[in-house]
């Protein structure tokens, strides 16, 4: 009996003493966007695999503000050649996850400023679409470009938004102006987006 008694006492010992020297388990991976999610579109959407550090391309409003640690993105893409892409990075911190949520917002809103640096001949309009009322909160923009000279016209929507130490980033272009735009449909994927981060 006391031998019986003494192994289960030296399990118990031993399960506590493992429990206070193995690190305090993360909180769970912030979870993606699914295909279906993202706004309406004629022909439907499909996904690649998630990847590991900031995005090395596409993403060239946000790219430089993007931290390689911490961060997963995740792109998708339709038949029209309509494409999105979503990042999440995991900050050490609450108030380090709200200063790169700030920081992304000033790249979105100074990215087409940046872009008429580089390429004088292009014209555009970026439009803040307001806050989204989701955990700490969502912001969609829109930026508009066309390039005279070669025709080209594009439109492209962005949205940054945090709940607690994760700060997700929408994108969504395509050909076209904003007139041809899913605003509502991408508000509702942004609250998506952050709803589900945890």
């Amino acid at each position: 009996m006391n031998r019986i008694r003494t192994a289960a006492v030296s399990a118990a010992v031993v399960a506590v003493t493992a429990a206070s020297f193995t690190p305090a388990s993360a909180a769970p991976a912030p979870r993606f966007l699914s295909p279906g999610q993202l706004p309406a579109a004629s022909t439907p959407w499909t996904a690649d695999s998630i990847r590991k550090g900031a995005p090395d391309e596409r993403s060239w409003c946000t790219a430089k503000a993007t931290p390689a640690t911490g961060t997963r993105y995740r792109d998708f893409r339709t038949e029209l050649d309509t494409t999105a892409r979503q990042t999440i990075t995991v900050a050490s911190t609450e108030a380090k996850a709200a200063e790169l949520a700030a920081k992304l917002r000033r790249a979105v809103e100074t990215c087409l400023h940046r872009m008429k640096a580089q390429d004088p001949g292009l014209k555009g309009k970026t439009i803040h679409h307001g806050r989204i009322a989701v955990e700490e909160g969502a912001n969609v923009y829109s930026i508009d470009t066309s390039h005279p000279k070669a025709g080209a016209n594009d439109i492209a929507l962005f949205s940054v938004g945090r709940d607690g130490r994760a700060v997700t980033v929408v994108e969504w272009g395509q050909m076209g102006d904003l007139s041809g735009v899913p605003l509502a449909g991408f508000r509702l994927t942004t609250s998506r987006a952050v709803a589900k981060l945890y």
